[in-house]
């Protein structure tokens, strides 16, 4: 039998191998095509469902932006020109409405609402919450920031963290918002919780004066008036709510607001005019001059008035001939004319004629250009209360110019053009909600106010927190914020904080009872000549707490304080008397070997209750001669 060759049939199985290898990688290439097209279809369509998705929730998202935007705006024309509690209440609610849609200016304002209690309760939680939220999106330029370092400074809502507020205030102040710059600047002045720094100071008081005076000129600002809650002012009377202005512009804030009183304002200068009334004439020109709601602008109005006014020697109707020729409203530009009307107002002593000699010095216009003259009518119109002369002495000492440079004359300055800033009106819903009894939402307005620098409103702070009426803080914090606000008070000038200084430290509250910082405040207020301090070291003296103990210089204090003020006369008598008695034991000889003792055994007994003890003296030795006449 021949043999059979292996060869062709190891190839042609070889073949067979091959062909059926590729055959089933083809079909898995296949099957691998077919899913790789299943699960691109698949992609396809989740990403079209995600696209429509988002697009579904860019275009609801915009609805919302939308309409919460009508609602803000809605709510703001509401609150502009509601005078009713149930119109703010509802425009509170649109507010609400529209900061549920994620409106940030809503969100701002309704928080701000329910940290002063604004027109409803108030929910220190909610606003904590809601300006937690804002800060987490981003709401840097608006006061979420400066509210948060707001409330780490005091401890409202937050931990008590100086630290924490001064980050807030610096990125608050970074993002353009003026009570942080405000509220920084006072802190580098004073050196709170940061290194004292002038340069720094006014750099931040700067920005804020430079925004508060572009506001004054366009008479948008009113000072308003600061009453301390211990001298338990009742009234806000229409004479005195805004100060150092004049009876026009008062009106012209009035009628701004919507008021109809610039009417009646109207009526009354034309009747007084008519009767040959100067004031009225010049104030007619005024109006017409600036235009209102109730007075149509008219160049040739105010100048027929002023003349009339100007004619028969009427500062303000020089005045108001010099803007108009300063300033070409109704007659050509006229330098010489206007410096000539401004000239003789300004020798009538009317800040704002000398203000506008300032500017014309200042800026070369019409007159050869002299800081040092400039200086002069600026300082002039500054003492006769014209707010934006404050401004321009400002930037004169800060710049060097016409005078040495000055940092603290400059922030000084800066800093009284800051305390005009529409804030300010926080003074008055501040006052009133203590009247009405909201205590809480009073403490937060006059504290965001302290913190701002404005020294009334740290010594109303204080006065408030020291009532033990507050209910949003704990005990444990209310007399050591008081005594840190009666401090800064005090290292403002105020005499009357610089006692309650002394008595924190003298009883320990707020802080350790410490009698040799109570005797340094109490001398510092003597300087004021506080009768309350005279008394207080009289007794300190003769006690020898704190300071040596000196009979002769307790008796020189004591008589003091009754020439100081009439009211302390009785007290002073009731302790003279127990000194003397005292005096009168210590220098009997028959009380040589025992009067150690005995002195101090009666000190001890009486101390607490000496006035008691005088007066049932007193009362006994009346009752004896009664008897005996």
């Amino acid at each position: 039998m021949k043999a059979v060759s292996v060869a062709p049939l190891l190839l042609l199985a070889l073949l067979v191998s091959v062909h059926k290898t590729e055959k089933s990688f083809e079909n898995h290439k296949e099957k691998n095509v077919s899913k790789q097209e299943a699960l691109n279809e698949s992609q396809l369509l989740t990403m079209q469902d995600t696209f429509s998705s988002q697009a579904e929730d860019l275009a609801r998202r915009k609805k919302n932006e939308e309409r919460g935007h009508q609602l803000y705006k809605m709510s703001n024309k509401i609150l502009k020109h509601s005078k009713s509690k149930k119109e703010k209440e509802e425009a509170y609610q649109l507010l609400t409405e529209a900061a549920d849609m994620g409106h940030l200016k809503a969100m701002e304002k309704l928080a701000a609402a329910l940290l002063f209690g604004y027109h409803g309760p108030q929910n220190i939680t909610a606003a904590v919450t809601l300006y937690e939220t804002l800060a987490e999106k981003g709401s840097h330029k608006g006061q979420t920031l400066q509210a948060l370092g707001f409330m780490f400074s005091y401890g409202i809502g937050m931990e008590y963290n100086q630290a924490k507020a001064i980050v807030y205030y610096t990125f608050g102040s970074l993002g353009g918002n003026l009570i942080s710059q405000m509220i920084l600047g006072y802190r580098y002045w004073v050196g709170i919780n940061v290194p004292r720094n002038c340069e720094a100071a006014l750099t931040n008081y700067r920005k804020v004066a430079y925004f508060i005076a572009d506001k004054l000129e366009k008479n948008e600002e009113m000072p308003v008036e600061k009453v301390r809650l211990m001298e338990k002012s009742e009234n806000l009377s229409s004479n005195n709510d805004f100060l150092d202005w004049d009876v026009h512009q008062y009106y012209k804030f009035l009628a701004e607001r919507g008021d109809t009183q610039i009417q009646k304002a109207f009526y009354y200068f034309l009747k007084a005019a008519k009767a040959g009334n100067t004031h009225g004439m010049a104030f007619l020109g005024k109006m017409f001059l600036e235009g209102s709601v109730a007075v149509t602008q008219s160049n040739a109005s105010a100048f027929k008035y002023f003349t009339m006014a100007a004619e028969k020697g009427n500062a303000v109707g020089l005045w108001g001939l010099g803007v108009l020729y300063f300033q070409g409203k109704g007659v050509p530009v006229n330098y010489t004319e206007a410096f000539k009307y401004f000239h003789i107002a300004a020798e009538k002593g009317l800040a704002d004629a000398q203000f506008q000699l300032g500017v014309m010095y200042h800026s070369g216009s019409g007159v050869r250009k002299d800081y040092k003259l400039a200086f002069k009518y600026f300082y002039l119109a500054s003492q006769n209360g014209q707010p934006i002369a404050v401004y321009y002495l400002a930037q004169m000492y800060a710049a060097g110019t016409g005078v040495f440079r000055s940092c603290q004359n400059a922030v000084e300055l800066y800093r009284s053009v800051c305390e005009l800033g529409s804030w300010s009106e926080k003074f008055l819903t501040a006052y009133f909600a203590y009247q009405d009894g909201n205590i809480d939402s009073s403490l937060i307005q006059y504290a965001l106010l302290a913190e701002m620098g404005y020294e009334v409103a740290q010594s109303n702070s204080a006065f408030i927190l020291e009532s033990e009426q507050v209910k949003i803080l704990s005990n444990d914090q209310m007399y050591p914020l008081a005594l840190l606000l009666w401090n800064r008070a005090a290292a403002q000038g105020n005499a009357f904080a610089r006692v309650k200084t002394g008595d924190y430290h003298f009883y320990g509250y707020g802080t350790k009872r410490d009698y040799v910082t109570a005797a340094i405040h109490y001398s510092l207020a003597v300087d004021h000549h506080i009768a309350q301090a005279m008394f207080n070291l009289a007794y300190m003296y003769e006690h020898g707490l704190g300071i040596p103990e000196d009979i002769h210089l307790a008796k020189r204090w004591y008589d003091l304080a009754a020439q100081t003020s009439p009211d302390a006369s009785i007290p002073v008598f009731l302790a003279r008397m127990k000194l003397e008695v005292k005096l009168l034991f210590s220098e009997m000889q028959l009380f040589k070997f025992t009067s150690s003792w005995k002195m101090s055994k009666l000190d001890t007994v009486l101390r607490p209750h000496w006035d008691l003890f005088a007066l049932v003296v007193i009362v006994i030795l009346l009752v004896l001669l009664i008897r005996n006449r």
